[in-house]
Order: structure tokens, then sequence, then C-alpha cells
């Protein structure tokens, strides 16, 4: 009884939440809702006993992630207006996504997909020791049933963040650099010249 309130209340927030993070009209405030969503999120996977994913949601999306979409919202000027306008503009596109997601849903927890996935299935929650480990657990099966793709992906990650680097550390002819070896080496008679000049008096 208690885990199914618990259950309610979090998941309420995290509906109250989502809907913030649409409807809020300040950046800022949608990426705070943001936070409290992978919060709720968490909270759930606490009691689907994957402490793992949990504590993994809210260390590396909360800690790293957010914390770098809260500088870039911050740091970007954004028309709030121009927003609104394309709000307006894309909405019918928005709500028909929103139905297809709502309608897939219901057929996968409803008894449409089958046995596996009917709501009789997802009630039957196994419940483990205390000296049990979803960490453990899951690195047995990471790295001996799915090893070839989790190299795979750790690959394409690698790749990815060489690209990102190559991009970002290329010349352009447009952008100005600094060279801290040459300003060092600045003397005073570079960059300073004295002249003499007669004093002009104001008629």
């Amino acid at each position: 009884m208690i885990i199914d309130l618990v259950f309610f209340a979090f998941s309420g927030l995290l509906l109250l939440a989502a809907m913030g993070v649409i409807v809020s009209k300040n950046p800022v405030h949608s990426a705070l809702f943001l936070v409290l969503s992978f919060f709720a999120c968490s909270a759930l996977w606490l009691l689907l006993e994957a402490e793992f994913l949990a504590i993994t949601l809210v260390l590396v999306y909360v800690g790293a992630v957010m914390v770098l979409f809260l500088f870039v919202v911050m740091m970007l000027d954004i028309n709030v207006a121009e927003m609104r306008e394309g709000f307006v503009r894309y909405l019918p596109v928005g709500a028909l996504v929103a139905v297809i997601m709502v309608a897939q849903m219901v057929w996968v927890v409803g008894d449409f997909a089958g046995d596996t996935f009917n709501g009789e299935a997802l009630q039957q929650s196994v419940r483990h020791a205390a000296d049990y480990s979803n960490t453990k657990e899951l690195g047995k099966v990471l790295y001996t049933d799915y090893v070839l793709p989790f190299e795979v992906a750790s690959l394409i990650l690698l790749v990815a963040i060489i690209a990102a680097i190559a991009l970002t550390m290329r010349r352009r002819s447009t952008t100005k650099y600094q060279t801290p070896d040459k300003q060092i080496q600045v003397k005073r008679n570079d960059r300073l010249r004295i002249i003499k000049m007669d004093a002009e008096v104001e008629k």
C-alpha cells in the first residue's frame, strides 16, 4: 500500500514536471522542471529495484548534462516572442505526435500486445533479497550477452568525441586567435611611440 502511494506520488510529480517543461515561458525554468522530472524518474527506478539506473540518471543527466543545458540556455539570447510564434505554428504537428505516442503506450500496456506486456504481467514484479546487486547483474549481462554491441557503441562515441574536438580546433580565417608566446615577447617600443608636437591653443 505504501509503495503504491509512493509510486502515484512520484508519477504525478513526473507528469507535472513534464508539463512544466513544455508550458514554461522561461527557458531556465523549463530546464529546472526537466531536472525535477529526472529526480522523479530516478525515484521510480528505485521502486523497480534498478538502483544503478536511478543513480546514473541523477549523476549523469542531472549532474552533468543538465548543468551544461543551463549554462547554454543562460548564455544564449533567446527571442521568446519568436519561440511563441513557432509554438503556435507547429502545434498541430506536436499534437499529432503526442496522440501517436499515447496510442503506442496504450497498445503496449494494454492487452493488445499479447501476454508479455499486459497489465497482469507488469504487476507481477519479483522482489529480491537485501544482498541482491542490480549493478552486478547488469554488468554480467552487459559483458556477456551484449559485449559486442557495447564495444561498438563505445567506438562510435569515441569517433564522435574525436570529430567534435577536430571541428572545434580547426582554424578559421574569420576567427582571431591569441598567441601567448608572442604576447610575452612584446617590447615597449613595439607598441608605444612617443612623439613631440607643439601645443595648440584654442582660439
